[in-house]
């Protein structure tokens, strides 16, 4: 095994890795592949890369940031939605030997792919990261809405020809936008997003905007950035960015203009993506873990995802446990009493209100 930055990887090891991606059979997310571990070491210095070598052949790679006194985390750690190693079938390192060959005491995942059988049992809870299957067409996908939705579906479309009559006919999609303007108004939206719901703007990290801004001129096989966005003549009103592969638009960063909130500009943008995708032959748009009541209604199903920790024993890894699970702990307890949760959101909106008055 051989610890390497990613910007040196050599072609071969590339090409090996996207190869052993294909191979493993499952959801094609970008997340997964090269070329997003070297977007992000661009941003993130401390990013590396572990290659088993077999036979003169490389057949494994597991992609990790090193932070001090041991700490490691998944690539992209708080903002990727795929995450873990990449090996050939049967390939089964011990996960903390793996952790002692790369210097780590602890490593930290939120949104671990299912089928990491080197990391089984170390994932704390599991959560359901609901899908659009658009496999069979656009036709067929809306067809399933209109028996599994109805109302959702009706709503929506006649938001959007209302829309249509108030902007005079004039309302048009762009799937794959190249304009960086219409980037920048998307991250505006989406921190003031951030703001008003008392969440940590994203956006405020250097990092993250710089990640995005490189993923946004990323052409490959396996991992393209992808801005869509719904206009009224010239006039972005909702916007997405994500990331494609050939086969899966992960969804990533929705937001839209809050002055048209009353047509829905998100579900409809929403649905315009999943008739372009089906169209540019995509698949499955995996709109990412977490609750929310327009993914409910538009997914056809779900995948999982995992969060957790390896811990080696010894000192440093027993300073990460005690740093790390209590508060995991009141997180997990808050999230599995909904009235307590409700109640914490509303205390965090009221907080957002009370600073946005300041």
């Amino acid at each position: 095994m051989r610890i390497v930055r990613p910007g040196g990887l050599s072609e071969r090891e590339i090409e090996a890795w996207r190869e052993l991606r294909v191979k493993a059979g499952g959801p094609a997310n970008p997340f997964m592949e090269p070329e997003f571990t070297r977007a992000v070491a661009e941003v993130r210095p401390r990013s590396r890369v572990a290659v088993w070598w077999e036979d003169d052949e490389p057949v494994g790679f597991f992609p990790f940031e090193k932070g001090p006194l041991g700490r490691g985390r998944a690539i992209g750690f708080g903002v990727s939605d795929s995450q873990g190693a990449v090996l050939r079938p049967g390939l089964r390192p011990g996960a903390r030997a793996l952790l002692r060959a790369c210097g780590l005491a602890v490593w930290e995942f939120d949104n671990l792919e299912d089928g990491q059988p080197v990391f089984e049992g170390a994932a704390a809870e599991s959560f359901a990261s609901p899908v659009i299957d658009v496999g069979e067409g656009y036709a067929a996908y809306e067809a399933l809405l209109r028996a599994q939705s109805p109302k959702f579906l009706k709503t929506t479309l006649a938001k959007e020809r209302r829309l249509g009559r108030q902007a005079d006919g004039d309302v048009r999609f762009v799937f794959d936008e190249r304009d960086p303007a219409a980037l920048d108004t998307l991250m505006e939206w989406k921190s003031a997003q951030y703001r008003r719901t008392g969440r940590g703007d994203r956006f405020a990290q250097a990092w993250i905007t710089g990640l995005v801004r490189r993923l946004h001129e990323l052409r490959a096989p396996g991992c393209s950035g992808v801005l869509s966005v719904l206009y009224v003549g010239d006039r972005p009103i909702a916007a997405h960015f994500g990331l494609r592969s050939a086969t899966v638009l992960s969804c990533w960063f929705p937001a839209y203009d809050p002055e048209f909130a009353k047509y829905s500009p998100g579900l409809v943008l929403h649905l315009r993506m999943a008739e372009a995708a089906a169209a540019a032959g995509i698949g499955m748009l995996d709109l990412g873990r977490g609750a929310a009541e327009y993914k409910d209604s538009l997914k056809t199903g779900e995948s999982t995802v995992y969060e957790g920790a390896v811990v080696r024993p010894g000192a440093l890894g027993a300073l990460h446990w005690l740093r790390r699970e209590p508060p995991l702990r009141v997180h997990r307890f808050v999230r599995t009493r909904p009235a307590l949760a409700a109640r914490g959101r509303a205390a965090l909106n009221a907080l957002a209100r009370l600073r946005g008055h300041r």
